[in-house]
Order: structure tokens, then sequence, then C-alpha cells
């Protein structure tokens, strides 16, 4: 939810500065809600606030509630108006057009209406009576119209009527008045009115409300004639500022604060707040911030918090904050850089120039001012200002140049020397020196930097820090004319050389930077970590009060805190409404404007703070879980069990917290106490969807601004888990086992009986497989001895064969032996043809073609019809190249090969070459090989 924040502003808040009373325009922190927040009717008729913190409002358009978040409308069954309200114990109770009756929270958080008319049973009232007021009456609640007064007790509705216009009640003392339009007032007196007060002052007088002052006397209060005193039996105007105020700005409400002050709601110009006697303290209107002067209603909490329900939109006003706003208006300030309370008069340096507040308390330019103002310090009764455009003196409100170096940043005295001050400037130090009533200045021009921070750390020695990055120690000569060194640290363990602050703590020289608190350490001249200040301020701290401050007040991101002392850890937290997205960036300042009044530089004014009226406590209050849905249905939230489905599952939780001020809401599913495991929303709505099966614990707990917790509020809840996970499918799991492990039994047994039926038929075949298998390997073992006595029976052969062979060839040698020695004895034949004769039968033994037949055929034995397949591959091959073939397959030398064929062994080589040729060989590849392998 947006809040619109505005500052309504207010005056002559006295604040003491040394022996001297300064009055200015100051300004309460206020609230605004429009319409557009709440989303209800323009016209709030009457508001009042619960002890728990909920806020209530008579809206046109129905009951608003507020839980300092979240605003919710309750329309009236007959969505009529309501116009007043009243909250007593766990009911609040409504007046509205022809109905009045009450709220109650039901079971589901939600608001249900209750009509007394209809449930108690009563005249029905008058057609176009509206109930304007609700009283509390001891043990009563009295509803009021123009024309009666109903009173509801103990579940009873009685009924008192006058015949006059009724136009206020009120409860004094235990004690019930009626105060009517002409006939006076009237007091509730044995169940009866009866006349109390009747005077001419009271006649045709609309009474807003009756009270009692301080002295116990009767206050009455009305629109147009002012105040009136019951003194004994007489009835007085009550003489005092305020009430000529009032006749003419037509009081609608009226409200006395704890303290005694009073606060008078008009219809013409919002409201007045007076102390006990009547004198005005401050006005609140709409020139000065409220939406509009029509106050309808209006009301105090217990925390002196007023509300006011006006025409158009409601306000919030706190009365018991420690903090003010001076704001102007107008926007002519600017960004306030500086504030000075000056001899009595307050100044105020921003960027547009240097500003004051007169004798009226309006403010004034100093003329010439124009530019940036830096810094506004008294010094020796004189009033610096270090100004874009040099330094000048302030005096009877007019600018008095004394030095022309642009820039005046900051100016600090020199220790242990009268009268002696260094600016640090644009351009560098600039030292001042007052002399006979006059200040002469010296620019130690030999170093030109920016210099925005600086702390002496001795007479002659000081520490001056960039405007944005550099750090430098500076050592001056005795007359201060000029600069011995000027020596940049920066590389001496400064953990950040960039936007450097400097402090001086307890003598020691103390820097700020990005990266945290650091300090100078002289026996090592080297700048060292600050544990102790990183520790107990924190590394983002740090402080933007001035040396003289009574407090130091720390910023660390967006928050600003107030401690008396560095040592003490304990802080107070500015609640960040007062100043968010007004504070100057970088250059947050606090001034010391009174003995123990601050003020925080803001853009279009400042805040003043009493830093010894702050709490210590932050306003913080556990959360409370008001509405509770599952799946967008909204559940009872005193249920024991909650239960989410697996599927599509979401849980909305509705929070408030509403005695808590300046929070938000952490919420944890983890079961640790881990910080970090904690998760941030602000509207107090959470909504968890999506969730894993499995109990859960949902911690909620409010959180402060300052990052204070409250104790945490508990809600557990359960997703159910699948329906395959869920009990009944578990039971379901249980009978499909059993009766699954039921089938498999069965069906065993009977595969069991099935497998013994199998077995014997197994066993049967096996035996006759066996019968087979013995009579199949007898007959492998026949076969494998008739295939051993063929192999036997071929060898046998393949060794006849080569006998035969080799008795062939034995044979053929003889036969050529015989043949040449018969031709080399041929002479020795006398008779030619028988030599020729001899000759030729010995040729003819030698070739036998019988012998060769018969050698074929035992070969082809052998040898499996080697000479059928080698004709049929190579029918090219001749008689005598089978011949030659089967003698190299026999591994028979060429040597032996000859004789057999009738030729020289040369003749066999060059037949093997020829054979080879006709056999398709190749050179590399050997004949004899390849007869070997052929088959």
């Amino acid at each position: 939810m947006k809040l619109e924040i505005n500052f309504f502003c207010y005056c002559l808040l006295i604040i003491l500065f040394n022996t001297q009373t300064i009055c200015a325009q100051e300004t309460h922190y206020s609230e605004n809600f429009t319409i557009s927040e709440y989303k209800a009717g323009n016209q709030n008729w009457d508001i009042k606030k619960a002890e728990n913190g909920k806020l209530f409002v008579a809206n046109n358009n129905g009951l608003l509630e507020f839980d300092g978040l979240n605003w919710n409308l309750w329309e009236m069954p007959n969505k009529t108006v309501v116009r007043s309200v009243l909250i007593n114990k766990d009911r609040i109770y409504v007046g509205s057009f022809e109905e009045f009756g009450y709220w109650k929270r039901n079971i589901k958080g939600l608001l249900e209406y209750t009509s007394l008319i209809k449930s108690v049973g009563v005249n029905k009232p008058r057609d176009n009576e509206e109930f304007w007021q609700i009283c509390l009456f001891g043990e009563s609640i009295m509803f009021r119209s123009f024309s009666g007064i109903y009173q509801y007790k103990n579940d009873q509705l009685s009924h008192f009527e006058l015949g006059h216009t009724m136009m206020a009640c009120n409860t004094i003392d235990n004690e019930f008045y009626v105060s009517t339009l002409d006939h006076g007032i009237f007091k509730l007196e044995e169940e009866e009115l009866k006349p109390f007060i009747y005077n001419d002052l009271l006649k045709d007088v609309r009474v807003i409300s009756i009270t009692k002052d301080n002295s116990n006397q009767l206050f009455i209060a009305t629109a147009l004639k002012g105040c009136f005193l019951k003194d004994k039996d007489k009835l007085v105007t009550w003489n005092s500022e305020i009430n000529e105020i009032i006749k003419k700005q037509h009081l609608n409400r009226f409200s006395r604060l704890h303290n005694g002050n009073m606060i008078f709601g008009t219809i013409k110009n919002g409201i007045y707040v007076t102390n006990s006697f009547g004198k005005v303290l401050y006005n609140i209107n709409k020139e000065l911030g409220l939406l509009n002067n029509t106050i309808l209603g209006q009301n105090i909490s217990k925390d002196n918090e007023l509300w006011l329900g006006l025409d158009n939109g409601i306000t919030s006003i706190d009365l018991s904050s420690p903090y003010y706003l001076y704001n102007d208006i107008t926007g002519n300030i600017g960004a306030v850089y500086d504030v000075i309370n000056y001899r009595g008069t307050i100044y105020i340096g921003s960027n547009t120039g240097l500003h004051y507040l007169n004798a009226e308390k309006k403010l004034q330019f100093v003329d010439g001012s124009q530019g940036q103002v830096w810094d506004l310090k008294e010094i020796n009764g004189d009033l610096f200002c270090g100004h874009n455009n040099g330094t000048f003196l302030v005096r009877n409100n007019k600018l008095e140049q004394i030095s022309s170096h642009t820039g005046g940043f900051v100016i600090k005295k020199v220790p242990e020397r009268k009268d002696v001050y260094v600016q640090g400037t644009y351009t560098g130090l600039v030292v001042y020196n007052k002399q006979s009533g006059i200040w002469n200045v010296n620019h130690l021009g030999n170093h030109i930097k920016p210099i925005k921070f600086l702390v002496f750390e001795d007479q002659y020695t000081a520490w001056a820090a960039h405007a944005y990055k550099g750090l430098y120690r500076v050592k001056f000569d005795k007359n201060y004319k000029n600069i011995v060194s000027f020596e940049d640290y920066s590389g001496k363990g400064l953990l950040s050389s960039y936007n450097v602050r400097l402090y001086k703590f307890n003598n020691t020289i103390t820097f700020h930077t990005q990266k945290g608190w650091q300090k100078y350490e002289p026996l090592l001249d080297s700048i060292v970590p600050n544990i102790i200040l990183n520790e107990k301020i924190g590394v983002d701290s740090y402080i933007i009060s001035e040396d003289n401050s009574t407090s130091n007040v720390f910023k660390s991101g967006n928050l600003i805190s107030v401690n008396s002392e560095l040592s003490n850890i304990e802080k107070s937290y500015i609640p960040r409404k007062y100043y968010k997205g007004r504070l100057i960036s970088g250059n947050e300042n606090i001034s010391k404007i009174g003995d123990s009044i601050l003020a925080l530089n803001l853009f279009n004014g400042f805040l003043i703070i009493n830093p010894f009226k702050l709490s210590k406590k932050d306003s913080l209050t556990n959360p409370l879980i008001e509405r509770i849905s599952i799946n967008n249905e909204l559940i009872d939230l005193n249920s024991n069990s909650i239960e989410l489905p697996f599927k599509n599952n979401n849980i909305s939780v509705r929070v408030s917290s509403p005695g808590s001020g300046n929070y938000s809401f952490e919420y944890d599913l983890s079961n640790a106490d881990v910080d970090e495991n904690w998760i941030e929303f602000g509207d107090g709505k959470l909504e968890l969807s999506n969730l894993t099966y499995g109990d859960y614990t949902l911690s909620i707990r409010t959180i402060h601004a300052s990052l204070s917790k409250s104790a945490s509020s508990m809600l557990n809840f359960t997703v159910l888990p699948p329906f395959y996970k869920s009990k009944p499918a578990l039971f379901l799991y249980v009978v499909l086992i059993f009766m699954s492990f039921l089938f498999f039994f069965l069906l065993h047994k009977r595969k069991i009986r099935k497998e013994k039926r199998l077995m014997l038929v197994k066993y049967e075949e096996s035996q006759k497989k066996a019968i087979e298998d013995k009579a199949l390997e007898n007959e492998k073992t026949i076969i494998r001895l008739k295939n051993d006595s063929l192999r036997n029976e071929v060898k046998l052969k393949s060794k006849q064969l080569a006998n035969t062979a080799m008795a062939v060839v034995k044979k053929n040698e003889v036969l050529l032996n015989l043949k040449k020695e018969i031709l080399l004895n041929r002479d020795g034949f006398s008779n030619l043809n028988s030599f020729k004769k001899i000759v030729k039968q010995i040729d003819y033994s030698i070739e036998h073609e019988d012998e060769w037949e018969i050698f074929e055929y035992n070969f082809n034995q052998v040898h499996e019809e080697f000479f059928h397949q080698l004709t049929l591959l190579y029918s090219n091959l001749t008689n005598k190249d089978l011949k030659i073939c089967a003698y190299i397959k026999m591994n028979l030398l060429n040597k032996e090969i000859a004789p057999l064929l009738n030729i020289s062994v040369r003749g066999v080589e060059t037949h093997r070459y020829r054979l080879k040729r006709k056999l398709i060989l190749k050179n590399n590849e050997n004949l004899t090989n390849f007869l070997h392998n052929f088959h």
C-alpha cells in the first residue's frame, strides 16, 4: 500500500537555546489517506481506534478497517452510509440510515454484521432517521439520532424520546447527558431523561460536546456560539482566544488531550490545538497540508495519535512524536546543507543561498547570497558563511565578504592557538587570524585541492580529506604562513580513498571509508582497521553529527540512528518516514541548534530532534493471523488441522500488527532460527503455492525498520501427499501386495505340480534320449573305426602307391642304364635289327601305358579324383602334364620324375616351367605348394 506522506506545519513550539527563547514554524509528521488508497467514499463521519491498534472509520460506503498497512471496506447489508462508530470489547457498533447494530469477527476472520433492530426487536426507526452518535454509558450502548436515543443493554433495547431535536450525547463521570437544539440539556435519571440545563444562551444552539475541564466544571462546546462553562447554577461564556475563532470557523468536533490541551475540529479551517486555557498553540488546515478543511470526525488514541475523518479523506497526526519538521511549503529553500541558531535567529544555508526566520517567523532571503551555502559556523561571536563564491560574515542579516577563495566546505580552530582557524575550500586550505577585531585571510596556495573534511591531530598537524578522492596529512609552520609538508596517505593502508570522512575520537585520528572504519597508528605511521568501531557502529555506518553535538547521529544505508555514546551499542532509530526521499545523499548533516536540540538537514527544510526524548524501544507487536484461505476458500482460524491438497495447492495468510510502527513482516518455512532463511513481505499478505507434501510450520514475525524483530506467530499445516502416497493408497497397496502374494503362491504351487509332471516326462524322455544317444554314440564309434580303417587303408595305399612309383622309377632307371649300355655297345651287335628290337623293347617297357593306368587309378583312390578336378579346371593339360602333376604331388624330385617320363632332368625342369604357365601361376608362386594344396 502506498502512503502519501505530507508534513503539516504548526507554529509556536518553544525551544530553549542557552538562555534565549526562539519560536519557529515547525511541522508535525502526518499521513494523508486519499480515496484512491482506502477505496471507499470521500466523506468519513466518525473515526475510532481499537485497543489493539486497528482503526475503524464510518464512511459513506460502509465501515472502513485499517490495520496500519491495509484497508478493508465492510458494507452494510442495505449498502447505506455509516454515520457513527464505537468499539467496545470485541464488537464494533455502528449507526447508519434507519439501522444500527454491531460487527463482530467470525471464526474465519471476517467481520459479520448483526442488526440490533431486527434481532432484538424494537419499534422501527422513523423514516429517514439516521444514527449520528454512539456513546458508552456504563454497560449500555447508547445510539443517538436527531429524534431519539436507543439504549442497548443485556441484549435488550429501550427507547427514549423527548419530542425535541437531539444534537449530542455525552457520558461524564458515569452520568449521561443529552443536548437538544432548543430546549437545553437533559440528564438520564431513573431511566428517564430529565431537564438539567436550560438557558437562553443555548437556545437554537447546536451543542457539539459536553466535558469537564481541569476545575471539574462542565465545559459545553457549541458549533457557532463558542464554548460555555457551568459555574454552579450559572452558565457563562468561556473567555479564551479560541472562543472567537470557532464562532467563525464553525466547530464540528472537540477532544481533550491527556495533558489538558484541547483540539477543536472545524468545518471551515481544519483543527486548532490550544492549551487548557484556550490559547491557540497552532492551526493545521488545507493551506498547511490537510486534504481539506472540514473535520467530520476526530479521535485521540491512547498513544496520543490524532486521527481525523475529513470531508474528503483521512489524516493521522502523531502528537507525541519527539520529532518536528521545519518545512518550506513554497519550496524556495531547496536542499538544506546547514542550520544554525545565531543570537536568537535561525539561519538556514541551502543550495539556493542563505535564509533566516524573522521576528514573525517568516522565511526571509539574505540578499546577495544566491548560490551554494556549505557551512555556517559561529566563531568568536561572528557568523561565518562558507559559500560557493567565498566566505562571508553575516551581520544584521547581510553578507560581508572576507575571503574570495571559493567553496568554504569546513572551518576548524587550530588547537592551542587563539583566533587561528583553518578552512577547507575548493582551492585548498585557507588560514583565518583575527587581529584587532579584523579577520586576516591567508591562502596556503602551494597545494590546490578541494578539501571537504578537516581534523587537527595536534597544533601543527592536520588531516585533510579530498572532496571526492584522497587523504592527506598536512604539517604547518609555526606561524601558519606556509605548509611544510602535504603527504598523500591514500597508499598507507587506506582501504578506499573515495569519500573519506575524518573524525577525532579520544585523541585518535579516525577515518570512515567505503569499506569500513580505520584509524591512524603513529608508531607504524600507517592506517589500520578500527575493529572496535567496525563492531559497535558498523562497517556501513558513519557519523553525520557535528563535533560539538551532545549526541552522535549515525547513517547506515537508509537508516539514521542516535546514540549518546560510541561505547553504547543501544541506539534510537529515527523512523524513516520522517526523512524518506528527503536526505541529501553524501551531504547528510546534523546541526546543533540548542542545548539539547538537533536539526537534520533535508530537502526544503529540516527535522528537529530532541535526542533525550527518543524512545530506545521500537513500537513492535507480534503479528496477528487475521485470515487463512486454502485455494481461495477461507477456513476456520481455530482449526486444529489445516490440510492442503497435493495438486494445485495454495495457502494465503493475512497478518497484521496494528500496534507496531514503521514495520514490515518476515516469514520462514525452514523451522531453523537462522536470519538468512527469513523472507520479507511488506503488505501483510502472504501466498504460498505448489508446496511439496509434508508437515509445515509457518513462522511469521514483525520486523522494525531498525531491524529489531518481534516474537514469531506460528501456523502449522500439512500438504497432503499425492494419492499414490496417501493412507488409502498405502492400504490398497497392502491389499494388492497380499492378493499378489496369494496369487503368486497359488501360481507357484500350480507351477510346482506342473514342473513335477514335466520332470517326470522329461526324465522318461531323457532316458529314451540317453538310449538313443548311446546307440548314436556306438554308431559314431563304428563310423569312426571305419574311418580310421579307411584312413589306414588310404595311408597304406599311398605307401603302396609310393612304393610302386619308386619301383617303376627303379625299373626305369635300370632299363635306362641297360639302354645306355646297349647304346654304348651298339657296335657289339652284329645284327642291327636285333639291336633296334632290343632298344624298342626297352623304351616300350619304360613308357608302358598299362602301368600308368594302374598308377592313375591308385592315385585317384588316394587323392579323390585329383586328375578329374585338375582337368576340369585346366582343360589344356596334356597326359604328360597330368603325370608330372601327380609325381610332384607325391613329392618326387626332378631326378626321380625324369626316369618315369623317360626324359632328362633338364626336360623335367622345362616341363615344370611350361606347366606353371598352363596353371596360370605367378612367378612368386610355388608349383609344388599349389599342387599339394589342390584338392
